[in-house]
């Protein structure tokens, strides 16, 4: 089976720390462009970051200097080190891959964000950011 799971969502208070994981199975990360987005309650869904195949990442405007990307192609795993959170960050978390586009920063904003755009979701991880 295809598929992307998430894991390390979870509470945490402002100013804490945690770190999501992107496991792929039934298929490689190798040549996949992978990002992260998530999506709060009544709000849009929004790109957080993306990292290339390279290892070559972007943020949106609202995580960098607090976010970061990375991937082990060897654990077929991409992982999203979240520090200094923020109430605003809390939101379910998904995690995605493609092979067919690249990511970018308009406005301060990543995209691309619509499902159809990626090959691979994942089914989400919750992080609440709460005291």
């Amino acid at each position: 089976q295809l598929q992307l799971v998430e894991s390390g969502g979870g509470l945490v208070q402002p100013g804490g720390s945690l770190r999501l994981s992107c496991a792929a199975s039934g298929f490689t990360l190798d040549y996949q462009y992978i990002a992260w987005l998530r999506q709060a309650p009544g709000k849009e869904r929004e790109g957080v970051s993306c990292i290339s195949s390279s290892g070559g990442s972007k943020f949106a405007d609202s995580v960098k200097g607090r976010f970061s990307i990375s991937r082990d192609d060897a654990k077929n795993t991409v992982y999203l080190q979240m520090n200094n959170l923020k109430p605003e960050d809390a939101a379910v978390y998904y995690c995605a891959a493609t092979t067919a586009a690249s990511c970018t920063v308009i406005a301060g904003k990543l995209y691309p964000t619509r499902p159809y755009e990626y090959n691979f979701w994942g089914q989400g991880t919750q992080v609440t950011v709460s005291s």
